[in-house]
C-alpha cells in the first residue's frame, strides 16, 4: 500500500455522533465515513472537513454496485470523486457486490456470482474508478446467504485475481468472513491464506445477529470471540494494518462505543506485538 497508509485502530463515524466528536475529540486513531452520506454538501460535508482536519479519515462507499452489469453511475461517480478532492481521505473503498439492474436498484450489496465474465466486468469497472479518482481503491468482501451454483473460484481468490489486474487493495471485514462460515460453511482461515500478503490495506471488525437460524451481519452487536481470533490471524498473516470498528444498528451512545473501541485496540496492539515476535523468530522474512 501506499506511504500514506493507515495503521491501528479506528471507529466509523456515524451521524448522531458527529458533533461529540468535534466537541470533544476523543482519542481514535481514524475514522471511516459512508461516502454517499456526504454527496449533499452543506453542513455534513463541511462537518467532516473539520473531523478530516484532526484525524486521518477513510472514506468507505455502499453504492457503486462494482460488479453490476452496467458502468458505475455517471452522477454517482461525479458526486464521489468531488467529496474525494474535498476531504482528501487516506483511502476510498467499495465493495465486492453488485446493485442494480437496467434503471432498478436494490438497496443491499449483493453478492457477485463467481463465473465465467465476472472477473472481466469487476476488473473494467474497478479499473474506470480508480482512473476517474487518480487513485487506488479498496475493494471489501461481502457477507452472503446463499451459493451458487457453477463458481470457479473463492470470493478471496477473486479478490487476489482482481489485485493482480487492476493495482486495487482488499478491505478485509472480519465479520463478512465468519458470518460466511456460518452461512456457507466455507474456512474462513483457508480464505485468509488466498489473499497475497501485500494486498489488505484496512480490515473490519463488527457483530451480526441471528434470524430464523440464518446469521445477518447487521452491525448490531459486540463483536464475537470466533472474529477476534480471525483479526489475530488476520494480523499475523497480513502484519499491522487499519482495523476499524463498525456499528450501524443499535447505535449506543459515544461514550460506550469508545467503550468498544478501546477493546478493539488493545486487542491489534497484542496482536500486532504477537505477529512482530513471531516474525523476528523466523530465519529469514517471509516472502509475498
Amino acid at each position: 500500500m501506499n506511504d500514506k497508509a493507515l495503521r491501528g485502530a479506528g471507529l466509523g463515524l456515524r451521524g448522531p455522533h458527529v458533533a461529540a466528536v468535534l466537541a470533544n475529540t476523543p482519542a481514535v486513531g481514524w475514522w471511516e465515513a459512508h461516502s454517499e452520506n456526504y454527496f449533499g454538501g452543506g453542513e455534513p460535508v463541511a462537518a467532516l472537513e473539520q473531523v478530516r482536519d484532526r484525524y486521518p479519515v477513510s472514506l468507505h462507499g455502499v453504492g457503486l454496485g462494482l460488479g453490476s452489469l452496467d458502468a458505475p453511475n455517471a452522477t454517482h461517480m461525479r458526486q464521489l470523486k468531488t467529496l474525494v478532492e474535498r476531504i482528501e481521505p487516506v483511502l476510498v473503498s467499495e465493495h465486492l457486490c453488485w446493485n442494480r439492474t437496467g434503471e432498478r436498484y436494490f438497496n443491499d450489496l449483493l453478492p457477485v456470482p463467481r463465473v465465467e465474465g465476472a472477473l472481466e466486468v469487476l476488473a473494467h469497472h474497478i479499473d474506470a474508478v480508480q482512473n476517474a479518482l487518480g487513485r487506488p481503491i479498496l475493494i471489501e468482501n461481502v457477507s452472503a446467504y446463499v451459493a451458487f451454483d457453477g463458481e470457479t473460484c473463492t470470493e478471496a481468490e477473486m479478490l487476489a485475481e482482481l489485485v493482480a489486474r487492476t493495482g486495487c487493495g482488499v478491505l478485509l471485514d472480519l465479520n463478512n468472513l465468519h458470518v460466511n462460515a456460518l452461512n456457507l460453511g466455507l474456512d474462513p482461515f483457508a480464505e485468509l491464506a488466498r489473499l497475497p500478503r501485500h494486498c489488505v490495506g484496512e480490515m473490519h471488525v463488527a457483530g451480526y445477529e441471528w434470524l430464523d437460524d440464518v446469521a445477518i451481519d447487521t452491525h448490531g452487536a459486540a463483536v464475537c470471540e470466533a472474529v477476534w481470533t480471525l483479526l489475530d490471524a488476520a494480523i499475523e498473516r497480513f502484519g499491522p494494518t487499519a482495523v476499524l470498528l463498525e456499528r450501524d444498528t443499535n447505535l449506543p451512545p459515544l461514550d460506550t462505543l469508545l467503550r468498544e473501541y478501546a477493546v478493539l485496540e488493545q486487542r491489534v496492539l497484542g496482536a500486532a506485538a504477537r505477529a512482530q515476535t513471531a516474525t523476528s523468530a523466523e530465519p529469514e522474512a517471509a516472502t509475498c
